[in-house]
């Protein structure tokens, strides 16, 4: 007799012809538990919470409404009709159970449920991350998994919807009494501190159709926001005069969110930096002024936020991208372009064909491959931070009298996992990357993120955001003149694994400039003097920053305000 046959067996069922009486008795006593745990399932397909943070014993003290309409369609349907809503209802709640388990994966991560229309382009990305982290093996491991437990759950509620139901139709009368009495205490009883009663899958269920609706609807609400754009036709001429003959840099530190500031376990060692460099930077004749950017995003889908600030469009999707990247909107690398910069894309996580690189109007794409890298990995970065920076230097900045360059380098060292770190060097031992080889840690996988204590990730986070910090601040050093402008920022905040929960998703901006023209021309911003932007330093969405820069650094007086969005 199969598993199958076996759990589908109610407890009135009899000894099959030859089963040994000692066999018949444990299939007897073992019966009623089978029942238990098939409820069990099905109660938790049905109230379990698709967050974390209200996974709680008192979160399963409830009366699911659905499943009292389920019995009473089991006691009303003909037999034939009713297996075939068993096998359906079963089904849907395998399905419904499975989409808990992205919302809680996606809401650990991403602070936010799994969208049912938007979401799938973004699973390619993770298991490309646990390729590159823990390796092929395990990433093929991890599919493998997935697969099997969405088939196992769909397999197990609808066996479980199956042998409840011939239990209901195999008990009518106390059925009936049961579902009678928990309807009156659906719509009467409340026991102080515990809901015994909800609706929550139907709720559960309507959201991710209200969700659902907003994400094929969103294709046209994007479309109106993007045939809005003040500089489409503004000339070269007159855009960006403010910066003329400034080499411009605009990177993107990874996972540089605003907990790295104001987390008690973090911003210390963080925050310290910061200090330390504006220091440092003031002492070389450096000025620079900092504030916060919200992102569209949060734990991950860095593209999203790179996109964002670089096009003056909300993207907070995979669709919004892959519309963005087919349109003709202007870009802030294409603006640079167009006033007669070099605009390059040093992009050190590119390691494939990048076609959706054409829409950012970059003159020079430096892939990972184009770079030169001869060193070791260092976790997901495919070289460390000081390195790309270096090739940077030598590829477009060491030619005296070269012509003005815009660069948008998005920085790896601080991603996820946070370890191992790479060491800081000399800038003329970099070379190729090869003195990297002698680090211990240069080989060695990276540790993983879930399962170890929190505060052992955010100490190794606080390292990252750190070693980020100090190469920006010794790049400017040692590399910065009159001519050079770097702006930095986060591109989102860290998993919640990082931040706990309820974070928000503001990242720290800051701009940084020798000559006191360019600083003056952001004076209306309101920004906090130095590298790091006070408690109350003004918030914008970072969809705004495009026509905000683009503005105060063209032929007009600056004209954005200086309050904060929000």
């Amino acid at each position: 007799m199969s598993v199958i046959t076996w759990f589908r067996r109610s407890p009135a069922e009899r000894t099959a012809p030859g089963e040994t009486p000692a066999r018949s008795g444990w299939r007897r006593a073992a019966a009623p538990v089978t029942t238990v745990l098939a409820g069990l399932l099905v109660l938790v397909a049905l109230v379990a919470p698709a967050d974390l943070e209200r996974f709680t014993p008192g979160a399963f003290l409830r009366i699911p409404v659905e499943g009292l309409f389920g019995v009473v369609l089991v006691l009303v349907l003909p037999p034939r009709l009713r297996r075939t809503a068993a096998v359906a209802g079963g089904a849907g709640l395998g399905l419904l159970l499975v989409v808990k388990i992205m919302d809680i994966g996606f809401d650990t991560v991403l602070y936010r449920p799994f969208d049912l229309v938007l979401d799938w382009p973004l699973l390619g990305p993770a298991v490309n991350y646990v390729d590159v982290t823990v390796g092929r093996i395990a990433s093929i491991g991890v599919v493998v998994a997935a697969v099997a437990l969405v088939v196992g759950l769909i397999v197990l509620t609808t066996l479980a919807v199956l042998r409840l139901t011939r239990v209901v139709v195999g008990h009518r009368t106390a059925s009936t009494r049961a579902v009678a009495l928990l309807a009156v205490a659906w719509i009467t009883l409340a026991v102080p501190g515990v809901p015994i009663s909800t609706g929550g899958a139907t709720e559960f269920v309507h959201d991710h159709a209200r969700a659902v609706k907003a994400g094929l609807n969103d294709r046209e609400a994007f479309a109106a926001e993007a045939a809005v754009d003040a500089f489409r036709d503004t000339p070269g001429s007159e855009l960006l005069t403010g910066l003329r003959g400034k080499d411009v840099v605009l990177a993107f530190v990874e996972s540089y969110g605003r907990d790295a500031l104001e987390h008690p376990e973090i911003a210390p060692r963080v925050t310290a930096a910061l200090d330390a460099g504006g220091a440092e930077l003031r002492a070389a004749g450096f000025a620079s002024r900092s504030a916060f950017l919200t992102s569209p995003t949060a734990g991950g889908g860095s593209w999203l936020a790179q996109a964002t600030l670089l096009s003056g469009l909300w993207i907070d999707n995979q669709q919004r991208y892959r519309t963005l990247v087919a349109s003709d909107r202007l870009s802030l690398p294409g603006a640079f372009g167009r006033a007669d910069w070099r605009s390059v894309g040093v992009v050190p996580g590119i390691t494939q064909a990048w076609p959706e690189g054409e829409y950012f109007d970059y003159e020079k794409i430096y892939a990972s491959a184009d770079l030169g890298y001869r060193g070791p990995r260092f976790g997901y970065a495919t070289m460390p931070d000081q390195y790309t920076l270096s090739a940077f230097q030598q590829r477009e900045r060491s030619t005296p009298g070269h012509a003005p360059v815009m660069a948008a380098i998005p920085l790896l060292s601080s991603h996820a996992p946070w370890s191992p770190i790479p060491e800081p060097l000399d800038w003329e031992a970099v070379g190729d990357g090869s003195a990297y080889g002698s680090m211990v840690s240069g080989d060695e996988p990276p540790e993983a993120i879930f399962g170890r204590e929190p505060s052992g990730v955010r100490a190794d986070y606080a390292k990252s955001v750190e070693y980020a910090v100090n190469t920006l601040v010794s790049y400017v050093r040692d590399h910065g003149d009159d001519d050079l402008v770097l702006v930095f920022l986060g591109d989102h905040q860290p998993a919640q694994v990082v931040t706990g929960a309820d974070a928000g998703r503001d990242v720290p901006i800051t701009i940084v400039a020798k000559d006191p023209a360019v600083l003056d021309r952001v004076a209306a911003w309101g920004w906090d003097d130095g590298l790091k932007p006070g408690g109350r330093a003004p918030v914008w969405r970072m969809d705004s920053f495009r026509d905000r820069f683009l503005t105060a650094f063209g032929p007009a007086a600056p004209t954005p305000s200086a309050s904060p969005d929000h």
